[in-house]
């Protein structure tokens, strides 16, 4: 179970660098954003080759997970049923992208200022930055009125978003360390 305060615990003895961890890519005040552009390196187009070269039919179990997570639905939202929930699921993934520098140049941004309210977009940021710091009282605070099968769902495609930035990344750098 959840506690309502943050628990602290001394992970440093697990870590080489502390000072180690999330930092914001868009403050407030800055006019060049560091950005990772989604179409000069992509899990589909490039990621998913890559580690299969590194790791034989790792790629496969991957991407098996990463669009399981995604296209899982029962079609619900709330009380209402045959919904396509397709807009929402990737307005997280995408929003879940963006904090880690990630954007798309084909998807409107708009979408996730629509679809997200306030207390989920908080909510959002801390399980994907600080996953430390998510109390019950956080989880508890966004969709109300959600079934917790459906608040479940989310957190999965947050980790599985943030999963695969991280790989994106570190895929990346593989590549252009070989090339």
């Amino acid at each position: 179970a959840f506690d309502d305060e943050i628990v602290s615990t001394d992970v440093s003895r697990y870590i080489e660098d502390p000072g180690f961890g999330y930092k914001d890519f868009a403050r407030r005040g800055e006019d060049h954003l560091p950005t990772f552009r989604a179409q000069d390196y992509t899990w589909e187009n490039h990621g998913f080759s890559l580690v299969n070269r590194l790791y034989s039919d790792i790629g496969h179990l991957l991407d098996e997970k990463f669009r399981m997570v995604y296209n899982l639905t029962y079609n619900t939202m709330a009380t209402h049923e045959d919904v396509d929930t397709t807009t929402l699921r990737r307005a997280l993934f995408n929003y879940v992208h963006c904090m880690y520098g990630i954007r798309y140049d084909d998807y409107d941004y708009g979408e996730v200022n629509q679809l997200l309210e306030r207390s989920l977009k908080v909510y959002i940021k801390t399980v994907t930055c600080y996953p430390e710091r998510t109390t019950k009282r956080m989880y508890d605070s966004y969709w109300r009125q959600f079934k917790h099968s459906e608040k479940v769902h989310v957190n999965l495609l947050l980790m599985e978003a943030r999963m695969q930035a991280e790989l994106l990344y570190a895929l990346r750098a593989i590549t252009r360390h070989l090339t």
